[in-house]
């Protein structure tokens, strides 16, 4: 028997809409789905290996118990019920003793976040952090001090686009097929592309100018760009005249920014600036600075977001056809959103975060995030209280916090470490118990609010059983809940019944959804009306060049900028990022992709490898000040010679994934934990490191 189930994709966290042919309960197939403008039945390589993930024999089965010191590999099989009834018992003694407060749960944001932070909320922690934290927490906070809104409410017109420029985002490698596909469009309609990076990727071989810029130094570049933006009077005079707060603020501070100075910043010559300058005014207001994906470079990293949407708002990109808009949700058609168990009423919590985010440590930071990596140093220093318990819920602290060997040191320090997943991840291996997660196409899971230029609704449908002893993430929380009882905040039983109860008073049941697997709330995109009807959220009504967030937090909206030091004549910055095969921590046992990529090199210049005496393909040791490890070399003259490059992701040490265990090295475990104190990403690329023949 066949049959197609709409569904979503998670194998990154884009979440694209797929269709899945299964046949006798196996799944035979799966697609981008084909009633999705943008998709047209597209799927990324990740997308395709979904099926092998689902069939992979390296998956956790079961329920594990420790018997052996953590990090040993020596488990012993349990049932759900000893499981959980361990997990629950330890977590009542650990609260009833240091308080809710002394738990963690840090996850891989996903449709059940809600469910997640209502089980904190229950017990009394206000510790709940994302990935996001650690991917793009000062993009975040760079649009809430401009426009009121975070990155994630806010989305771009690809399609339309007349020029797009990308620093460092490299969007034909790190994949979201929706953009990718309406970006070529836009490129075939004769938009131009403009790409900055010190290395040459893919993304910059299918630019029309492609900037090798010295590494840690975007914000000279834009601070150069607005100078002659605004010398030339190359802006969108009515629309910032109506809509921008600091005009003349931002005028005198970068008077002196030329692009004679930045050239000698960059390295970038100033003429190539000016035309650049000159070309996108060209093409406003559709034009799209891009503010990245991933904003978690440097410690001023807020600073350089900041100029990338300052540019966009000279533009009056902001709420323009092919630039820049805010996504519209349910009620702008009259309609109700999915409901969430978060919006429950629950005991008041009066100790502060774990990360002190909310506090002058960290005063502006999103609490619905967090600040990730000051996990280790909370856990180290029993600063602001002492932590006795971490759930990670498909995420990975020791491969994703910067100075892994400074987070083993914390984590050996808990009580209980508890991994909700589906693959042997390091936390995993690292961990007390293992609750095994099922599949994104073993699972129903909660509602997908998709909003955007025409707000909708999508689901992700379980498409076949569960191949093993594994269960939702949801339900696994809710019955760990149970056992503490809390059991009252979690009113379902089975996904299906908590998807249900999402959709009560929205308008719309669960059989809207078997069609196309979405639901749409209207049909017509919506663009606000760009002379009186912009909503921004900032207390002003306005883009706040000057910004009251910043402000009156104590910090300035236009500090002078610092230059980027540069590495010494054998060392070289890290800079690190993905390509098309691999999403983070999580993809590199599957099979299939890792077949196609089994291991991460370092990318150096052939200029300085000769003085190293660095052949290409030559085993080297990449050492910083908090770790080590060995890779192949990667000797080209695609990549500036101040920079080294490596893929994010590899170098596992769980070893019952045994496709990736001891392939290639971990970022994380070169990486310092330097921390924009201001937006709250790491300084992902703060981090010096020497490279020698191993």
């Amino acid at each position: 028997m066949e049959k197609e189930v709409y569904s979503l994709c998670f194998m990154c966290s884009v979440r694209c809409p797929i269709k899945v042919l299964v046949k006798d309960g196996q799944v035979k197939w799966i697609e981008g789905n084909p009633h999705v403008a943008g998709m047209e039945g597209s799927l990324c390589p990740r997308g395709a290996a979904g099926i092998s993930l689902l069939y992979d024999d390296q998956r956790v089965k079961s329920p594990l118990i420790r018997v052996g010191e953590r990090g040993s590999g020596h488990w012993r099989k349990a049932s759900w019920d000893e499981a959980l009834d361990m997990v629950g018992n330890k977590l009542k003694e650990i609260i009833d003793k240091y308080g809710g407060h002394s738990v963690v749960l840090g996850e891989r944001t996903q449709l059940a976040t809600h469910v997640s932070k209502t089980f904190l909320k229950a017990i009394g922690s206000p510790n709940h952090f994302t990935h996001d934290a650690l991917c793009k927490g000062s993009v975040n906070t760079a649009c809430r001090s401009l426009f009121g809104y975070t990155d994630a409410q806010m989305s771009m017109d690809y399609k339309n686009a007349k020029h797009i420029i990308l620093y460092g985002r490299n969007l034909f490698e790190s994949v979201e097929v929706k953009v990718v596909n309406n970006t070529m469009a836009a490129l075939e309609n004769g938009a131009k592309l403009t790409y900055i990076d010190p290395r040459v990727t893919v993304t910059a071989t299918k630019a029309h100018r492609y900037l090798m810029i010295r590494p840690g130094t975007d914000l000279a570049l834009n601070y150069a760009l607005i100078h002659v933006i605004l010398k030339e009077n190359l802006y969108d005079a009515a629309y910032v005249d109506k809509w921008v707060l600091g005009l003349k603020e931002l005028q005198e501070f970068v008077n002196d920014y030329t692009p004679e100075w930045a050239e000698k910043e960059t390295g970038i010559p100033a003429g190539t600036i000016v035309d650049l300058a000159r070309e996108v005014s060209r093409d406003k207001p559709s034009v799209i600075f891009h503010f990245g994906y991933r904003g978690a470079n440097h410690p001023n990293e807020i600073y350089m977001r900041r100029s990338i949407m300052i540019l966009n708002s000279l533009m009056g990109s902001v709420e323009a056809k092919g630039g820049f808009f805010f996504k519209k949700g349910p009620g702008e058609e009259g309609g109700k959103p999915a409901r969430k168990l978060v919006e429950q009423k629950f005991p008041k919590i009066e100790v502060p975060r774990f990360d002190k985010v909310g506090t002058k440590d960290f005063p502006l930071p999103d609490p619905a995030h967090g600040v990730g990596q000051m996990l280790a140093p909370a856990i180290l220093n029993e600063d602001p209280y002492p932590i006795k318990a971490l759930i990670a819920f498909r995420f990975d602290p020791l491969m994703s916090i910067p100075d892994t060997n400074q987070t083993k040191k914390a984590l050996d320090k808990l009580d209980l470490i508890v991994a909700i997943d589906i693959n042997y991840s390091d936390i995993a291996w690292y961990s007390d118990v293992i609750l095994p997660e099922s599949t994104y196409l073993e699972r129903t899971d909660c509602l997908q609010q998709a909003n955007g230029l025409k707000p909708q609704m999508f689901l992700r449908r379980q498409a076949v059983e569960p191949r093993y002893d594994t269960r939702e993430g949801a339900m696994i929380l809710k019955q760990i809940g149970e056992r503490l009882g809390i059991e009252k905040y979690f009113p379902y039983n089975s996904m299906e019944e908590l998807v249900k109860w999402q959709l009560e008073g929205t308008g719309f049941k669960l059989s809207d959804f078997d069609a196309k697997g979405f639901v749409a709330y209207g049909k017509k995109q919506i663009f606000w009306d760009r002379l009186n009807g912009i909503k921004f959220k900032t207390p002003s009504g306005k883009i706040e060049f000057k910004s009251s967030l910043l402000e009156k937090a104590g910090f300035d909206s236009f500090p002078p900028y610092e230059p980027m030091p540069s590495p010494s004549e054998d060392q070289f910055r890290l800079v690190v990022g993905r390509n098309a095969l691999h999403t983070h921590v999580s993809t590199q046992n599957n099979p299939y992709l890792n077949e196609l990529c089994p291991e991460n090199e370092v990318w150096i210049n052939e200029e300085k490898a000769a003085k190293l005496g660095i052949g290409d393909g030559a085993l080297v040791e990449v050492s910083s000040s908090v770790g080590s490890g060995k890779m192949k070399a990667k000797v080209s003259d695609l990549i500036h010679p101040e920079a080294a490059f490596m893929l994010h992701g590899f170098g596992h040490e769980s070893e019952k994934a045994g496709r990736s265990y001891g392939k290639g090295v971990s970022d994380a475990v070169l990486q310092e934990n330097i921390s924009d104190k201001i937006g709250g990403s790491p300084a992902l690329h703060e981090t010096f490191v020497s490279i020698k023949p191993a």
